[in-house]
C-alpha cells in the first residue's frame, strides 16, 4: 500500500513539474498566444488528449514562427493536427488569415477553436484535404507552413503545389528539419537546392 501511494505520489510530482515547465516555457510567446496555449493544455490534459500534446508546436519553435509570420497576413499550414498552431498564429495578428490543410479531420479541433472569440475563428479556414492538393484559388500566399507526414515526396510534392501562388519575398518554413526521425524534410530540401537557413528545428525558404 505504501509502495502504490508512493507512485502516485511521484506521478503527481512529476506531472507537477511537467506543466511548470511548459508553463515557464511560455514566456518566450505573445500574451494572447500563451494564454491559449495554457488553456489548451490544461484542456488536453483533462480530456486525455494525448495526441495534442505530443503533436502540438513546442513553445520555443512557435516563438520562432510566429516571429518569422511577422506583418504576414495571409498564411498557410500543411499539417493542421489539433489546429493550436493555427490558431496561434491567428492570434498572433488580428489582420491574419489562415488557411490550414490535413486531410485527417480531428473532432478535437472544435474542443480548442471553442477557447478563443469568434472573431478570431473567423479568420482561419480548415480544409480537409492533403496539403499537396494545392490551392483553393489563385491568392497569393505570404508564407508558407510545412508541417505534414514529413517524407521526402510530400514534402517535394507540396513544395511544387504551392510556389505558383506564393508572393514575392514569402517564406517557406520546414517543420522537423534537424528531427533524426523525419530525414524526409532535409533531403527534400537537399532534392530541390533550396537556399535558406535553420531557425531552431525549423528550415527557412526564400524562393
Amino acid at each position: 500500500m505504501k509502495g502504490a501511494r508512493a507512485r502516485v505520489t511521484r506521478d503527481r510530482l512529476s506531472r507537477a513539474a511537467a506543466q511548470l515547465r511548459h508553463s515557464a516555457g511560455l514566456r518566450v510567446l505573445p500574451p494572447r498566444v500563451a494564454c491559449f496555449q495554457w488553456r489548451a493544455r490544461r484542456l488536453a490534459l483533462r480530456t486525455g488528449d494525448s495526441f495534442s500534446l505530443i503533436s502540438a508546436t513546442r513553445p520555443r519553435d512557435l516563438s520562432i514562427l510566429l516571429e518569422l509570420a511577422a506583418g504576414r497576413r495571409a498564411v498557410v499550414e500543411l499539417g493542421t493536427a489539433p489546429g493550436w498552431t493555427a490558431i496561434a498564429l491567428a492570434l498572433a495578428d488580428p489582420g491574419r488569415e489562415v488557411l490550414t490543410y490535413d486531410p485527417i479531420d480531428r473532432v478535437q479541433r472544435e474542443r480548442y477553436m471553442a477557447l478563443v472569440t469568434p472573431e478570431v475563428a473567423r479568420r482561419i479556414t480548415f480544409v480537409n484535404e492533403p496539403g499537396l492538393s494545392g490551392p483553393l484559388d489563385a491568392r497569393e500566399v505570404e508564407m508558407l507552413y510545412i508541417d505534414s507526414d514529413h517524407s521526402r515526396e510530400t514534402t517535394i510534392a507540396e513544395l511544387r503545389a504551392w510556389r505558383r501562388v506564393l508572393a514575392p519575398g514569402a517564406l517557406v518554413v520546414l517543420d522537423d528539419y534537424t528531427h533524426p526521425e523525419f530525414p524526409g524534410v532535409r533531403e527534400a530540401v537537399r532534392e530541390l537546392s533550396l537556399q535558406g537557413h535553420p531557425r531552431g528545428t525549423l528550415f527557412v525558404h526564400t524562393p
